[in-house]
């Protein structure tokens, strides 16, 4: 397990999993906008990142799960 993902459209770019990571496994993107995941294998599961983050934009550990579908057509 790793760090799977951070969500570029729940990202409000405050920067604080970038600032909090131990490991400098977030840094920001190119443009200096959102956060990305540079080096998961050197994640240590900390859960540090998600914690700081006030949008729900990281996740830790197993794949999230896709939502439940509740109709169709």
């Amino acid at each position: 397990m790793t760090i799977n993902r951070i969500e570029p459209d729940l990202c409000n770019s405050c920067r604080l999993c970038f600032l909090t990571c131990p490991m400098d496994v977030i840094r920001m993107d190119a443009d200096n906008v959102k956060a990305v995941i540079t080096h998961p294998d050197d994640c240590m599961l900390c859960g540090l990142c998600m914690v700081e983050c006030e949008h729900d934009a990281i996740f830790v550990g197993a794949e999230r799960t896709p939502p439940l579908i509740t109709s169709w057509g």
